[in-house]
């Protein structure tokens, strides 16, 4: 496997505060608001960004990772809500595809998710690097399962059988977050590889806003240690 750079991207400060505390730091670049950490993390080349919140952030970090470091993958990490009743706080969903339950263009006869007049609805994360992180293992009997993970600029809460139904029908989705398809658009266009590593913090449901603020620092390191093993296994090949 190539030993160029691997892009990690987090939405949250708390989402990479982890990988900058391991990180052997090389150099920070500072491109308006965005600080790009370039450094060595278990003797691999990574650059760990903050994005913000959002797929606009998401993809513009994305396309910017891209074009200046030519990454071997990009990766998204940090939390996400539940939709799947068998996920708990602090399992991880590593994304088998991922989709935007936001774009819908069903009065022009598209399905919900399709990108109008393209062949994109479900992004296919990497193989290869879905199983390292597959082949992880966490603690506090916490699982890691390969899973589609939903995206939208909007905190999914409340009732969501009355109002966000189809995530779990017509999408089947079982974990929903705010950056990963779009990330995963990108990478698509770009014929990067990608994967999407994401820590349940909240059920996305009425409980969610006190789930989110009680738990985002306890499990938010759970994404950083599948990581981890994934870059250690990197760095022996």
């Amino acid at each position: 496997m190539t030993r160029a750079r691997i892009c990690v991207i987090g939405a949250m400060d708390e989402e990479i505060a982890e990988f900058l505390s391991h990180a052997k730091m090389l150099n920070i670049v500072e491109r308006r608001s965005f600080r790009f950490h370039e450094a060595s993390l278990f003797g691999v080349p990574v650059v760990v960004v903050k994005c913000g919140v959002g797929k606009v952030f998401a993809a513009l970090i994305a396309q910017t990772l891209i074009d200046t470091y030519q990454p071997a993958a990009v990766i998204s990490t940090g939390v996400a809500g539940a939709l799947s009743k068998s996920l708990r706080i602090g399992d991880v969903v590593v994304g088998r595809d991922s989709a935007h339950h936001d774009m819908d263009a069903r009065a022009l006869g598209f399905m919900r998710g399709h990108i109008p007049y393209t062949d994109f609805r479900f992004f296919t994360t990497d193989e290869k690097f879905s199983e390292l992180a597959l082949a992880a293992r966490l603690d506090g009997g916490h699982k890691i399962v390969h899973g589609r993970i939903l995206s939208g600029d909007q905190f999914v809460s409340g009732d969501r059988e009355a109002t966000h139904g189809h995530l779990t029908g017509e999408l089947s989705g079982d974990a929903v977050d705010m950056e990963t398809a779009a990330i995963a658009q990108v990478c698509a266009v770009n014929e990067t590889p990608f994967v999407s590593i994401r820590t349940i913090s909240d059920h996305a449901d009425g409980s969610a806003h006190i789930d989110f603020n009680t738990f985002l620092p306890v499990i938010a390191s759970n994404s950083f240690h599948i990581i981890r093993k994934m870059l250690v296994g990197i760095s022996e090949q």
